[in-house]
């Protein structure tokens, strides 16, 4: 089968087409024919092998997020599922590839009527944005800020807080990703780009309820002096290159709650069942800003890093 390895760290240029076996389920497994694949900013992050959660060892064929079809099950699999249209992970690699083997328990099938791409663009993020949603407890006529408003999360995260009767302050970095954000949802759209862009939000509304950080660095401790006394924050992404600077003793002098959601595995499972059931519904609409043949997905890792991006950057296998 064709696929992409990553025998060593480095930049995107080191991820290279080639073949390997075709994966052959064993007992409990299942085989997806891989029409689509969920690229992630953490992946790009562990090609260049920088320090974080989830570290890798080359050689690998890289990628955690697959949709497709099952088209062979191993022993004691029910072959009713032979047919089925699913999104899974893989376990952490293996997914830049036209097969994978996964466990039979890993794969969500997708709900009639949603289609396979969009299903497999919520893989990930829409877990993460219903996630950070619940976990801030996001209430009618909350202002909320998201960072990184359009990007995979962040286009979600306007979405559901919109949806959740919240005022909106979308912040972007550029104008072409400004522009976004009010077909999203957004009340207010503000590119953090600007220098006074903080001040445009206080002026704007006088200060913020919810921050919900995707870019951290500057990014989030300005936004998190935006915040009323208690007001609530949660970091979800790095956008910037760095972590929010913002410190639990900081927060406390402010009255401010940093939220750091704990879920367990079957509670995740069940975030992205919701998001699938809501794209479904029509309730949620995943932005895919770009897609990449399989074989140009060092192109897609340059695209991303290079914040040359919008919403969900997927590989398309099939």
């Amino acid at each position: 089968m064709r696929a992409i390895w990553l025998r060593e760290f480095g930049g995107p240029d080191v991820l290279v087409p080639g073949t390997a076996p075709d994966p052959t389920p064993g007992p409990g497994q299942v085989l997806i024919d891989v029409a689509h694949v969920n690229i992630t900013f953490v992946e790009t992050q562990q090609r260049s092998g920088r320090p974080g959660p989830f570290q890798v060892t080359p050689p690998l064929i890289p990628g955690n997020g697959v949709g497709g079809t099952i088209t062979t099950v191993g022993a004691d699999v029910d072959p009713a599922l032979i047919g089925r249209r699913v999104v899974s992970a893989t376990g952490g690699s293996g997914a830049y590839a036209e097969r994978a083997v996964v466990d039979v328990s890993a794969p969500m099938e997708v709900p009639a009527g949603l289609a396979l791409d969009e299903a497999v663009a919520l893989l990930a993020d829409g877990r993460t944005a219903t996630m950070l949603i619940e976990a801030v407890g996001v209430q009618p006529g909350d202002r909320v800020l998201v960072e990184a408003a359009a990007g995979g999360v962040g286009s979600l995260l306007v979405q559901l807080a919109s949806r959740a009767g919240a005022r909106v302050i979308g912040v972007a970095g550029g104008p072409r990703k400004v522009e976004l954000l009010t077909g999203l949802g957004a009340d207010l759209a503000v590119d953090y780009r600007l220098p006074d862009w903080a001040d445009r939000v206080r002026a704007a509304t006088g200060g913020v309820d919810v921050v919900l950080d995707g870019v951290g660095g500057a990014v989030a401790r300005a936004a998190f002096e935006l915040l009323d006394p208690g007001g609530r924050m949660v970091s979800f992404g790095l956008a910037s290159g760095e972590w929010s600077p913002v410190s639990g003793e900081a927060a406390t002098a402010r009255q401010v709650t940093l939220i750091r959601p704990d879920v367990p595995p079957a509670r995740l499972r069940a975030y992205t069942e919701q998001a699938l059931a809501d794209a479904a519904a029509g309730r949620l609409r995943p932005l895919i800003g770009q897609r990449f043949p399989l074989d140009r997905a060092a192109d897609a890792h340059a695209a991303i890093e290079a914040r040359a991006t919008v919403g969900k950057t997927l590989l398309d296998v099939r």
